[in-house]
């Protein structure tokens, strides 16, 4: 006989999500095993501070949220997904670069003509700090020079994991033929339209345009992204 999977326990009470505080990890949360009692202080968050908790598993965090703000099926128990648990295939670090109240992306364009963005970033080389990747990225992609000012985000997307980064930069973006972004083109768009921008990694491009105003996170807010349409609203 299979072993059963491990389940989460999910409770919305009056108040909102019921979470397990992490007592390893300041202003952690996480979800209670399903069918044990939990063993640390319980709290609970309503929906606009949950989603910008920080609430592990990163995976059912996502399905949880992502049903309670679409107001889909919020059931007692689901699936605990872990995806910080494997190691993963491939380590990306990426630039969050803001000027005059705008965002710097990479455009690119689908088959059916639908553009979609990312934000500046790419593989981690061997050898190489994370906060060195994210400045050579940025300049590869670019043309800009950056330096690190502090980590926002890390994202945990199809068995890859991005750290994001806030940098300083500095420069005009460079020649499209001196550029190496895949074919993209670097674009600044107004930080308040990032919620309704298709760009990759989905999750994060919304929150960003609430940090800039409500501050960032400390430490680094934890995310799994599993959209994959980047046309969709996006309000979790």
């Amino acid at each position: 006989m299979a072993d059963e999977p491990m389940m989460a326990n999910v409770q919305i009470d009056e108040a909102g999500l019921v979470l397990a505080k992490d007592p390893h990890a300041d202003g952690s949360y996480y979800f209670p095993h399903h069918g044990q009692a939990a063993d640390v202080e319980c709290c609970s968050l309503s929906l606009a501070e949950a989603l910008h908790a920080r609430i592990r598993p990163g995976g059912t965090a996502e399905t949880v949220l992502r049903n309670w703000a679409t107001g889909g099926p919020v059931r007692a128990a689901a699936l605990w997904d872990d995806p910080a648990a494997a190691d993963p295939v491939r380590v990306r670090a990426g630039a969050v670069v803001i000027r005059d109240e705008q965002m710097l992306l990479i455009g690119f364009e689908e088959e059916d003509g639908q553009p979609f963005y990312e934000i500046p970033g790419g593989g981690v080389e061997t050898g190489e700090t994370l906060h060195a990747a994210a400045v050579r990225e940025l300049r590869e992609e670019s043309g800009l020079a950056g330096s690190v000012i502090k980590e926002v985000a890390r994202v945990w997307k199809d068995n890859r994991r991005e750290h994001y980064f806030l940098l300083k930069a500095e420069g005009e973006i460079g020649a499209r033929e001196q550029l190496d972004n895949y074919g993209g083109t670097p674009v600044w768009v107004p930080i308040d339209l990032l919620p309704t921008t298709p760009v990759w990694p989905r999750r994060l491009a919304w929150r960003i345009a609430h940090w800039h105003t409500a501050g960032w996170p400390t430490p680094p807010a934890e995310l799994a992204d599993s959209i994959h349409d980047l046309q969709a609203d996006c309000t979790w």
